[in-house]
């Protein structure tokens, strides 16, 4: 029988640490080489890592949202027998008073706590995750077993007092029953089952509760959800943030766009995105404050010569943000090409360490859901981000005359250490001019 310890490799550079997000395998487990063995996030990537020989699992890291240093042990396998491994030895008992040996009494109507037998921690006592049971409430007074008709009637004027426990008191008062109106199934107690019937027939009363009852639900905040807690945090922290926001009026805009993909053959169909990529990278030149990236550190401000676009991604692990490298160098149908392509790959989890960094300029789009304004938060270290909102169809005065006008709001957040107002400002209203003049899109 021979033990194999697999440390956890270098993936990626510069990285020291990395979490566990998910377990393919669990202690006892017998593997195949090159099977799932679990999933580690370094950075905002996911790598699957594999089992490097075959064998049985005897030892695994940690639990999901632990952190594993580079080169520690990951897991360790069993590699020469598939038999079962032998159970832990009992502790020795001293077999003489004399012997330096602790006696522990066993705590009485000790029950083991139901879970996912991993020893969670269950509070208390040792950490076994276990727990005593809780002893059974003494017998109720005999004040509480009075029978109604025993019970001196209310004096005149004196308001009859209902009988209820504390947790129907409370339900009633959020709903705004008055308790006395209830008719109990038994003689002078209220209960639940007297609110939900009192709830019932008088429906057209609005007591009616809104929705269901639902239990509380704990999350832990682990994997992509966590990275983007700490971005996020940190951004806000370190990052004086401003908000500037003007209005576009995009009519001749969606006429273009609709004429292209009418015509568009076997290209991608064009959105708003593309246009609007066309015309930041168009405008950068003349605003080198925007497309940049600040080193607070160091105190250096680096101003990017390429657009190294991030496109702001909703996945079901939370937001990503893919890079589009060199969006500057791109025509429209090869940036709705590549828009296509990074946010399949990051909903599908394929999106690679270096699609996921070194964006200069950030892009975040709710598309029809993206309301009147928006204040979205910098991707640090980069120094803005732009947000599009959607787009409305207003009423609006042209020559005098009442027309209909497709509207779009843009917003951009900047980092007010190194893009001034003014120059924010600025920059917004050179791409509103090549949104509303699009002729100005597809020339040089």
């Amino acid at each position: 029988m021979a033990s194999y310890s697999f440390r956890l490799p270098d993936i990626g550079e510069g990285i020291a640490e990395a979490e566990i997000v998910a377990w393919h395998v669990a202690v006892g487990d017998v593997v195949e080489e090159d099977a799932p063995l679990a999933d580690l996030m370094t950075d905002k990537a996911t790598v699957e890592m594999t089992a490097p020989v075959a064998g049985r699992i005897v030892r695994l890291a940690g639990e999901v949202g632990e952190m594993v240093a580079i080169g520690s042990t990951l897991a360790e396998f069993e590699t020469e027998s598939d038999a079962e491994p032998e159970p832990e030895p009992a502790p020795a008992v001293a077999e003489a008073p004399n012997e330096a040996a602790q006696v522990v009494k066993p705590e009485p109507q000790i029950l083991p706590k139901i879970g996912r037998g991993t020893g969670e921690a269950g509070g208390g006592g040792g950490g076994h995750g276990q727990h005593p049971v809780i002893p059974e409430p003494p017998a109720a007074s005999p004040l509480h077993h009075q029978p109604v008709a025993d019970r001196p009637p209310p004096r005149a004027g004196e308001e009859r007092r209902v009988l209820a426990s504390p947790a129907v008191r409370q339900r009633a008062k959020a709903l705004g029953v008055d308790l006395a109106q209830v008719k109990t199934a038994e003689p002078g107690r209220v209960r639940h089952a007297d609110l939900d019937a009192f709830l019932s027939y008088n429906a057209a009363g609005g007591y009616r509760p809104a929705g269901a009852e639902r239990g509380d639900e704990q999350v832990r905040v682990i994997g992509m959800r966590r990275r983007i807690a700490e971005n996020m945090a940190a951004s806000k922290r370190h990052i004086p943030h401003f908000t500037y926001v003007e209005e576009f009026d995009v009519t001749k805009l969606e006429a273009l766009r609709a004429d292209l993909n009418a015509t568009r053959g076997d290209k991608p169909r064009l959105t708003m995105l593309p246009l609007l990529i066309t015309a930041i990278c168009k405008a950068l030149p003349d605003f080198p404050m925007i497309n940049a990236r600040y080193d607070d550190e160091a105190g250096i401000v680096t101003r990017s010569g390429a657009v190294h676009l991030g496109i702001a991604t909703q996945t079901d692990a939370g937001l990503m943000v893919p890079v589009m490298r060199d969006a500057q160098g791109r025509n429209l149908w090869q940036l709705a090409a590549e828009i296509a392509r990074l946010s399949e790959a990051a909903r599908g989890g394929k999106a690679t360490s270096e699609e996921l960094s070194g964006s200069t300029l950030t892009i975040t789009s709710l598309g029809p859901l993206g309301g009147i304004a928006t204040t979205p938060v910098i991707n640090r270290p980069e120094v803005a981000i732009i947000g599009p909102n959607k787009v409305v169809e207003r009423p609006v005065f042209r020559d005098g005359q009442v027309a209909a006008a497709k509207l779009m709001n843009l917003s951009i957040s900047c980092d007010h250490r190194v893009v001034d107002g003014w120059d924010a400002a600025s920059f917004v209203q050179a791409i509103k001019r090549l949104i509303e003049t699009p002729a100005l899109l597809l020339v040089d």
